[in-house]
């Protein structure tokens, strides 16, 4: 019998299916990607197929409309690779994709009969989720609304085509219209358990020379970008009563200052161009100088330092807009990490307030302040919060004995 041919798209492959390629490498299928040249990322056993993007998005297209085009160039150059590996012979039994950026859009048009499958991670409303949810920013203005529906018509168009979708949170998946939803399967992406997990001897050296252990204190905040939708304004807000307070605690905070997810900050309004350098511009002059020494930026780190920063932290904060959860979460959970969480969801489907770690609203900076303090005062209770949490993974999101023979299933079942 011969190999069943399965085909992983990916902006930035491999994303979330770097553990479910890698199994399927393991089992009785032939294993292919495609994405564009700029991705790096390799796996063992996946031939791996790119193509260049030769087009920017114009810029006299209406600006509701600006996103969809974006999606349909990147759509174009992908079925035109996808289009030669057609005419040379390839035809995958199986495509997963994720068609966040517009990949997905004419696969149909290329490989009619193929199974597709499909990641469905967050459908923009233009109300009730991320869009208007921070006054501060003014975001949920009648322009943002409508731009915020139009950015759904790629999706919708990758969910009407499909055989099958995944989400990796019941939240998330619930953001989709209901007509839809039987069609989307909740299984995250899992957690390497095996891996992140707590080191009561984990040690990490600053650039300063400081070296940190778990007896230190460490409060941590851990994003792929600092910016307003994973809460970095309130975070820094926040660190003023921390740091009067605790006179060797060290912040530590890992993050690019680039924009992932939401906007850049208009220079003319704020003065700066990064969300990183208004609000530390913010909270700078509350704060003296051996204070803003101990505020530690150490931009984006490689999987095993970021793992250490877990290990050692004394309280983890994590805060996000209504929005899709991040994967910092989970990990921080599964080293044991005493978590500070936003009572956003969807912190509240895998986070237990008072169990598995310890929720405040989203806007009061206050409040994170007095719980860190609780925290470093008391032990007894930070090893609870960290040995509940890293039962919660286990329990429902580890990744060999929960999420992937699930994934595995969803991917068979095409």
């Amino acid at each position: 019998m011969a190999e069943l041919k399965v085909l992983f798209i990916h902006q930035n492959f491999p994303g979330q299916f770097k553990h479910l390629a890698n199994a399927l490498v393991n089992q009785d299928y032939e294993v292919s990607a495609l994405s564009p040249k700029n991705t790096q990322y390799s796996i063992a056993g996946v031939e791996h197929f790119r193509y260049a993007i030769n087009r920017a998005t114009s810029k006299t297209v209406h600006s509701w409309a600006s996103d969809f085009e974006t999606k349909v160039i990147r759509g174009e150059y992908c079925a035109r690779e996808a289009l030669q590996l057609k005419k040379q012979g390839y035809y995958p039994d199986k495509i997963i994709a994720h068609p966040g950026w517009g990949e997905a859009l004419f696969l149909r048009e290329i490989w009619p009969d193929s199974k597709l499958g499909i990641y469905s991670e967050y459908f923009y409303r233009a109300s009730g989720q991320d869009v208007g949810f921070d006054p501060e920013f003014g975001d949920g203005s009648f322009e943002r609304s409508c731009h915020a529906k139009a950015k759904n018509a790629h999706g919708l168009i990758a969910l009407d085509e499909c055989d099958a979708a995944i989400c990796p949170t019941a939240w998330q998946r619930s953001t989709y219209p209901q007509a839809y939803q039987d069609k989307i399967s909740i299984i995250h992406d899992g957690i390497d358990t095996d891996r992140i997990a707590p080191d009561i001897n984990a040690t990490i050296t600053l650039k300063d020379g400081t070296q940190l252990t778990h007896d230190s204190e460490v409060v941590t905040f851990i994003n792929r970008n600092l910016e307003p939708l994973r809460g970095y304004h309130i975070f820094m807000r926040s660190l003023n009563a921390i740091l009067r307070e605790r006179k060797n605690l060290r912040v530590l905070i890992v993050g690019d200052d680039g924009i992932g997810y939401g906007a850049a900050p208009q220079e003319a309004i704020y003065g700066r161009k990064s969300w990183k350098e208004i609000f530390l511009g913010e909270v700078r002059g509350t704060l003296n100088s051996d204070e803003l020494s101990r505020i530690h930026f150490v931009g984006r780190v490689p999987g095993n330092i970021l793992l250490k920063i877990m290990q050692v932290s004394t309280a983890h904060v994590y805060l996000t807009y209504p929005f899709v959860l991040s994967w910092s979460l989970l990990e921080s959970m599964s080293a044991g990490c005493a978590v500070v969480a936003s009572n956003t969801e969807p912190v509240r489907e895998v986070l237990k307030d008072g169990k598995t770690g310890m929720m405040f609203d989203f806007f009061d900076h206050g409040a994170i302040s007095d719980i860190v303090l609780q925290l470093c005062e008391n032990e007894t209770e930070r090893s609870a919060l960290g040995r509940n949490a890293r039962e919660e993974i286990l329990k429902n999101y580890d990744l060999k004995t929960q999420c992937l023979p699930r994934q595995l299933e969803w991917v068979q079942a095409l």
